[in-house]
């Protein structure tokens, strides 16, 4: 079937196989409800998945803060939304914009001790549940090739 790019340039579509389809769909579903189960988990510390991502970022940061550019990059946001969702942070005493001290335009976020405190207790719990709902609901060989298809899916995604 011959069908048109955005500019209008004739495309031959290449549909996906049956096996292909239900591959994809099954990612897709799984990775939705995977998201929503860790979402609800953290939802009883008052976080959610990416404010929990951005308190692991900048534990795992010299000094505890990260240029809110650089942030928005590793947590994989832009950077109006993490401006927003840090703004929530700091209201609750979990993060602080700090003005870079060499580059007046530049803004960092750093971890506060309530942040890291919770941060410390939300761990356990949502580690126990990645590895209940995620590590532990596939042989060591398929978490092997899981990863192996992922690395290839971000090579092809940052090509």
């Amino acid at each position: 079937m011959t069908t048109t790019d955005v500019r209008g340039t004739p495309v031959d579509t290449v549909w996906l196989t049956d096996e292909q389809q239900r591959v994809w769909r099954s990612y897709l579903l799984g990775s939705a409800l995977l998201g929503a189960r860790l979402d609800a988990v953290l939802r009883e510390f008052g976080l959610d998945l990416g404010e929990y991502e951005i308190l692991v970022r900048l534990s795992e940061a010299p000094e505890h803060q990260v240029r809110m550019s650089e942030l928005a990059d590793s947590v994989h946001q832009s950077r109006s939304r993490l401006t927003h969702t840090v703004g929530r942070m700091e209201a609750g005493g979990l993060v602080e914009r700090i003005s870079c001290p060499t580059d007046r335009r530049g803004v960092w976020a750093h971890l506060t001790e309530h942040g890291s405190a919770l941060l410390e207790a939300a761990a356990p719990t949502h580690v126990a549940s990645v590895q209940q709902h995620f590590v532990e609901s596939m042989t060591e060989a398929d978490y092997a090739a899981l990863g192996r298809a992922f690395a290839g899916v971000v090579r092809a995604c940052t090509a």
